[in-house]
């Protein structure tokens, strides 16, 4: 004779089940919105005719880019944005990085996802949907700053970051960016700190016609000790600078008065940018923790392990020290100076980069700061609508912030 199933067993079931059925719900939805937001593959562009104004990546290879064209109302608006990856500050490091599409364009891939800001979606781009959108791979690194004439002995290294960046914006204007109406330059990282660093001689190349402006997403790297009480990131940039002879290139308001090394710090240069300029970043940066707070060998007992891997795991006395970190950063900040053509994002969560990644950019879940999504905030910027200067709570306060460490 059959019996039942116990009651419990029955839950059980039910609520395997469930889970079953609710993982499946998720995993759907994440493709959708992959195949939604992540399908444009935008053609690389190698540019040939710079080998021979010796702009070239570190193994010698020609400079690239990405370009989709705008439509529309946007067909005259060009929005740039510049590639991030970190620096080299040593030959051994240079040479690491020709192995990868950080050192040369033949490891480059053939294609790239325009999403976020890049995105020709107006559901998931407002803004620049329709622009004129370019995506600058970044294989110097220097943040487009170094100009060395001799190749290195032994190792062929070239040191042509800032070369490439003006040959890349000159192939630009002969594309039918002279004829702009708006040109942005904007970055991430690296990229950020190389739009902040370029964004007066980007506008400089551009017809007076021309509205210009630059926004850097997460580029406002600061000077500021280490856990150890060591001025890691310091030397770091010193190093940099050095190895790839960015002196000269670097605004000459701050070299005729600081070691050129300082004047890679975005706080030592940006009062005397006098394009607009908008700074995007979150004032726990978690590449800046990581990298200039809890420097490499600062935190040999791994003290710091939990912590620096995610907010959420930090004990009280950590996060205060991340709590003084925040005040100092916003500190920092104070050296965008008084003028009305500076803006600022400046959000609680622990990331870096936020305007490639669709969800940090624009959507019902993204990011919000006084109401508004990073990308509400740029376009009424751009658009002269709202002068935005916004620094949000302290963490733990907002609830926004999307989580993918």
């Amino acid at each position: 004779m059959y019996s039942s199933p116990p009651l419990a067993i029955l839950l059980l079931r039910e609520t395997k089940n469930s889970r079953m059925a609710t993982t499946f719900l998720f995993v759907l939805v994440c493709l959708l919105i992959f195949f939604t937001t992540e399908s444009l593959l935008v053609n690389i562009n190698i540019l040939q005719s710079a080998v021979a104004k010796g702009a070239v990546c570190l193994d010698g290879t020609p400079p690239a880019y990405h370009l989709d064209r705008g439509s529309g109302t946007g067909v005259n608006n060009w929005v740039i944005s510049i590639e991030g990856g970190g620096w080299c500050r040593n030959v051994t490091l240079c040479l690491e990085r020709t192995n990868s599409r950080r050192g040369s364009s033949a490891k480059m891939d053939q294609h790239y996802d325009f999403s976020g800001m890049l995105s020709n979606d107006p559901k998931f781009n407002p803004e620049f949907y329709n622009w004129n959108r370019v995506y600058v791979r970044y294989c110097d690194g220097g943040s487009f700053t170094g100009d060395v004439e001799a190749i290195h002995p032994g190792t062929g290294l070239h040191y042509r970051g800032a070369r490439i960046f003006k040959a890349i914006i000159e192939d630009l204007l002969a594309q039918g960016m002279n004829t702009s109406e708006n040109a942005i330059l904007s970055g991430c990282s690296a990229g950020g700190l190389t739009t902040i660093l370029h964004c007066d001689n980007f506008g400089a190349l551009l017809p007076k016609s021309a509205k210009v402006k630059c926004f850097s997403d997460a580029g406002y790297f600061i000077d500021h000790k280490a856990i150890s009480g060591g001025a890691y990131i310091e030397e770091f940039f010193n190093d940099v600078v050095t190895l790839h002879g960015s002196a000269k290139n670097l605004p000459p308001s701050c070299t005729s008065t600081m070691k050129p090394g300082l004047c890679f710090f975005p706080q030592n240069v940006a009062q005397q940018i006098q394009t607009p300029l908008f700074i995007i970043n979150a004032a726990y940066d978690h590449w800046q923790v990581r990298n200039i707070l809890v420097a490499p060998g600062t935190d040999p007992k791994g003290v710091w392990k939990s912590c620096r891997a995610n907010i959420k795991n930090c004990p009280p006395d950590q996060l205060q020290v991340l709590q003084g970190f925040r005040l100092d950063f916003l500190k920092a900040l104070e050296g965008l100076g008084p003028s009305s053509t500076r803006g600022y994002y400046i959000n609680s969560c622990f990331t870096h980069c936020q305007t490639l990644d669709q969800a940090n950019w624009f959507g019902p879940n993204s990011p919000r700061l006084f109401n508004k999504s990073i990308a509400e905030a740029v376009g009424d910027w751009l658009l002269d609508k709202d002068q935005f200067r916004q620094i949000d709570c302290p963490y733990t306060c907002d609830k926004t912030c999307v989580d993918h460490i």
